[in-house]
């Protein structure tokens, strides 16, 4: 039975995408944590009974790249003397495509990380545009049946991000490690009519990154390290603000260079602007879609025109690729031309854009005039999965 009283608890705050997720509780700054949205999946044998069981790793344990105590270290160190694990990643291109995996992810973060009872606090997720209506109310039954919160509700990302920067009206660009989407939002809701995604971001240009290293010669085992070659992303690739200015320069005005793990020095030049240049011209990978800013450009003229000069004028950067140095300034170079005369184009980058997401969502499950937003467990008994369409 539905406690009203539990509305009153904070309000657990997920924000899950293809490569993070990131958890806290509603009207905190920040999220409490971030974790890697993957689950370990290995055969192990039993030592009593020769038979096979099934062992779960989630996150960055499934990595190893989390500080284990050490009886998490002997365990790892067990793991190792059996099948290689195999890695799962329950969202994939922004959408959910394994349930028993994000059960398993959910679970852990509840208990392991949250220490939080699901049945005694209200749960926000956030989900991305154009959730199709099967995978929004997959997670409503998920969590009402499988968690029994009191409370659910679904906020999608374009317009939490939009509410962390203090805004109701604006175009949001967010790429994050799998997708880079475009979502114009009027007045607190976005308008699904003009959303624009391409299917190229992080994750991506730290793959086509490494190709890059090894074609050029470096043959080191470390860049066929994920880990290794995202720092070298995150550290040393750029927006190249002209990129035919950048291709004309010397090597050496270019080069750079990153110390490897085990202290080997490694030198590299154009491919830290070369992959990211995919970013604004797709083909350069073999994707026949238009580039970020031509999609900033397409979602605008799809909105009315009385709200075109208000969207050029509040462009709000989220996600981790947004944070490449150059991103911001190519933009305004290419935006600033295509819009009518006399529009003025500002692009809004704050510097917790990583996780703004989730504190749009925090901020808003904070609100006291939240509480008529939540679909509540007697809700979704009276009504079924498709109360969340009506709420949400």
């Amino acid at each position: 039975m539905f406690d009203p009283h539990s509305l009153g608890n904070p309000a657990v705050v997920f924000d899950s995408g293809s490569g993070y997720c990131k958890v806290g509780l509603s009207g905190e700054t920040g999220p409490r944590y971030i974790i890697s949205s993957v689950v370990g999946h290995q055969n192990l044998k039993s030592s009593l009974t020769g038979n096979n069981e099934k062992k779960y790793l989630i996150g960055d344990e499934a990595l190893y790249i989390c500080e284990p105590s050490d009886q998490q270290m002997d365990e790892m160190l067990d793991l190792q003397k059996n099948e290689p694990i195999d890695l799962h990643y329950p969202i994939q291109r922004g959408f959910v495509v394994s349930w028993d995996d994000m059960e398993k992810l959910y679970q852990h973060l509840f208990k392991c990380y949250m220490e939080v009872n699901p049945s005694e606090q209200p749960v926000l997720v956030t989900e991305p545009s154009l959730n199709p209506r099967q995978i929004r109310e997959k997670m409503a039954e998920m969590m009402f049946e499988s968690f029994n919160v009191p409370a659910f509700y679904l906020s999608k990302q374009a317009e939490a991000v939009l509410y962390a920067s203090g805004l109701v009206t604006g175009l949001v660009v967010d790429s994050g490690e799998e997708i880079t989407c475009t979502v114009p939002v009027f007045e607190g809701h976005s308008l699904p009519h003009a959303v624009n995604k391409l299917y190229f971001a992080g994750r991506d240009i730290t793959r086509h990154l490494s190709w890059l290293l090894l074609a050029s010669g470096n043959a080191y085992s470390y860049i066929l390290d994920k880990i290794v070659v995202s720092d070298i992303k995150e550290k040393l690739c750029y927006v190249a603000f002209d990129p035919k200015e950048e291709l004309s320069k010397s090597r050496e005005e270019v080069l750079k260079k990153y110390i490897l793990p085990d202290g080997t020095v490694i030198r590299m030049g154009e491919q830290l602007h070369q992959v990211p240049e995919a970013l604004f011209v797709p083909k350069l990978v073999g994707i026949q879609s238009p580039g970020v800013s031509e999609m900033i450009t397409s979602s605008i003229m799809k909105c009315d025109a009385d709200i075109q000069d208000a969207l050029f004028g509040q462009i709000v950067l989220a996600g981790g690729t947004t944070l490449l140095t150059g991103f911001k300034h190519r933009l305004s170079k290419e935006l600033e031309p295509v819009a009518a005369k006399g529009t003025y184009v500002k692009i809004i980058a704050y510097l917790d854009r990583y996780f703004s997401g989730w504190i749009g969502a925090s901020i808003m499950s904070s609100l006291n005039t939240f509480k008529e937003m939540w679909v509540t467990s007697s809700d979704f008994k009276e009504f079924g999965p498709s109360v969340l369409q009506r709420k949400c």
